[in-house]
């Protein structure tokens, strides 16, 4: 599928790492508030996250040229070390943009994240996917200097 092409879904996009530190490490980094603000471009402080079924996250996002984004959501699918359906609240929609975060063991002490969304317009999926890399790039980082 070419990136102008779309399903009845919209318009969807993967990325996979395999990344060097456990299942559980990079479970924590993406779910525990110290540890996300620590990767995910988030202002210092305005990560709060209840991480079951339900529950709520927000977190203020700080754009390269220091823009803040302020994202609020919530958790879809909660299976610990396994997978995380996390929920984006979009103004103007009532349907949150879900994001799925896959984890598997990968070799000795590795780990094989899949991230995957659908968006709305190949635009958005685009802006999406490049946020993404930019996340799983920091996250790769962070998982390295925490080990």
């Amino acid at each position: 599928m070419t990136k102008e092409q779309t399903t009845a879904d919209g318009f969807p996009y993967t990325l996979e790492r395999v990344l060097e530190a456990p299942v559980a490490a990079v479970w924590n980094a993406w779910t525990t508030a110290d540890s996300y603000t620590q990767w995910s471009y988030a202002a210092p402080g305005t990560v709060e996250m209840d991480v079951r079924p339900g529950g709520a996250w927000k977190s203020t996002m700080v754009t390269p040229d220091g823009t803040k984004v302020p994202l609020t959501g919530s958790y879809a699918e909660v299976e610990v070390d396994r997978r995380l359906v996390v929920g984006m609240d979009v103004p103007g929609q009532d349907a949150q943009a879900l994001m799925t975060v896959e984890l598997a063991e990968q070799g000795a002490g590795g780990t094989r994240i899949t991230v995957t969304q659908t968006c709305d317009t190949a635009e958005q999926r685009d802006m999406a996917e490049q946020g993404t890399t930019m996340l799983l790039d920091s996250l790769t980082a962070f998982l390295k200097t925490a080990a």
